[in-house]
C-alpha cells in the first residue's frame, strides 16, 4: 500500500548547508518545506565527509567545523519546521497541467509541490561497495549501505564495517535490538566521535558485541541470504555468523537520476540564470554546487546568496498576487515573531 501523497510548498533536494540556508530563506517568506536526501542525516558532504575539519571562508566564523555549520544552520531553521526524509533518493519529478510537480522518491513517496530546488552538491552521495566478490548478490536482502527501518535488523547477527560516524552511530543504535553485533574496522583508529568509540568499546568489555580488526573476505550464503563470512586479520582469517552486513566504506558523488529530468545541462552541471537560479524548467531551480553560471564560485558562501534569491523567485510563482515587501530581519517585528526572537 503506498503512502498517502504529501503536498508541500516546496520540496528541496538534498540537505547541505545550503538546503538547510534555503529553507531558512523559504521560510521567511512563509513558504514551506520538504528536504529529500540521500544521506541518513542532515548537513551533505560537510558533515558525511568531513565533520571535524575546519572550515574558514563562512562569514561571522573565523573557524567552524562541518558538523558545527550543520547544527546552527538545523538550530535556525527550527521555527520553520521543516520535514526531513532521510535514505531517500529522488527518481522522478513530472510536472502536472496544473503547473505542480509531482516529486517520486525510490520507496514510492510521491510529493506534490509548487517548486522544486536542487541543493544537491555535485549530485547523489552514492556508497562506495567494497571489494568483495559477488556482494551484489545479497543487496537489498541481506546486505545494506544505509539503515531505513531499524526493525528489519531487530534479531539478526549483524556486522557493520567502519569506522566513521555512520558505522559507529549505527553500531550503538542497533546493538540493543540485535542478536549479535560485530563491528570490524581495518585499524584501532576511529574517525567517529571519540564519545562514540567510547560507548562501542565499552560494550566490547561488557560482551555485548566483538570489535575486529581487519577486513572483509569472502561472503556465504543460501541464495541471496547471507550466512556468514570471513575477516581477514593480521594473524589469521576468521569466519564469524552474519545475516545482515552493513558496510561504510564512504560516499562518491554521482548526477544521478538528475541526468533524466529533462534539465539543461552544462558538464553535468544545471545551468541557471543569476536573476533567480531557475533551471531551464520553469519551477525548478537549482543552488549550491549542482549548478552552473558565468562566473561560478563553489563556495558555501555563493550558496547561501542563490538560496537568497532564489526563495525571492519561488514566492512570485506561488503567490503571484501577493505584494512582497522586502524587510530585514534587524529591523522588521514580523519578521522576528517568525523566527521567535520577538
Amino acid at each position: 500500500m503506498s503512502n498517502p501523497e504529501i503536498q508541500t510548498d516546496v520540496v528541496i533536494i538534498g540537505a547541505g548547508p545550503i538546503g538547510l540556508f534555503a529553507v531558512f530563506e523559504l521560510g521567511l517568506l512563509d513558504l514551506k518545506c520538504h528536504l529529500i536526501d540521500i544521506l541518513d542525516r542532515p548537513g551533505g558532504q560537510c558533515a558525511e565527509l568531513y565533520p571535524q575539519k575546519p572550515i574558514y571562508d563562512i562569514p561571522g566564523f573565523p573557524v567552524i567545523s562541518g558538523q558545527e555549520l550543520t547544527d546552527n544552520l538545523m538550530k535556525q531553521i527550527e521555527p520553520f519546521d521543516p520535514q526531513f526524509h532521510f535514505s531517500r533518493m529522488i527518481e522522478n519529478i513530472e510536472k502536472t497541467e496544473d503547473g505542480d510537480f509531482l516529486v517520486t522518491d525510490d520507496e514510492g513517496q510521491v510529493f506534490k509541490c509548487r517548486i522544486v530546488v536542487i541543493a544537491a552538491g555535485g549530485g547523489s552521495f552514492q556508497p562506495k561497495r567494497p571489494p568483495v566478490a559477488d556482494i551484489e548478490v545479497f543487496e537489498g536482502s541481506s546486505v545494506f549501505y544505509a539503515v531505513r527501518r531499524m526493525e528489519e535488523f531487530a534479531d539478526h547477527d549483524v556486522v557493520i564495517v567502519g569506522g566513521g560516524d555512520s558505522a559507529l552511530d549505527w553500531v550503538l543504535s542497533l546493538q540493543p535490538i540485535v542478536r549479535s553485533m560485530t563491528l570490524v574496522h581495518r585499524r584501532d583508529n576511529f574517525r567517529a566521535a571519540p564519545a562514540s568509540v567510547g560507548k562501542m568499546k565499552a560494550l566490547v568489555d561488557q560482551g555485548k558485541m566483538q570489535l575486529i580488526l581487519g577486513q572483509i573476505g569472502e561472503l556465504s550464503g543460501e541464495g541471496a541470504n547471507l550466512t556468514s563470512m570471513s575477516i581477514k586479520t593480521s594473524e589469521e582469517e576468521i569466519n564469524i555468523p552474519v545475516t545482515r552486513l552493513l558496510p561504510f566504506f564512504g560516499l562518491t558523488m554521482k548526477l544521478g537520476p538528475v541526468a533524466d529530468w529533462g534539465l539543461e545541462l552544462n558538464d553535468n552541471l544545471i545551468s541557471v540564470d543569476t536573476e533567480k537560479f531557475e533551471s531551464s524548467v520553469p519551477g525548478i531551480f537549482a543552488i549550491g554546487d549542482i549548478n552552473h553560471y558565468p562566473g561560478k564560485l563553489k563556495l558555501i558562501l555563493s550558496g547561501f546568496h542563490e538560496a537568497a534569491l532564489m526563495s525571492q523567485a519561488a514566492k512570485k510563482i506561488i503567490a503571484p498576487d501577493e505584494r512582497i515587501i522586502f524587510q530585514y530581519t534587524t529591523s522588521s517585528t514580523k519578521l522576528q515573531k517568525k523566527l521567535g526572537v520577538k
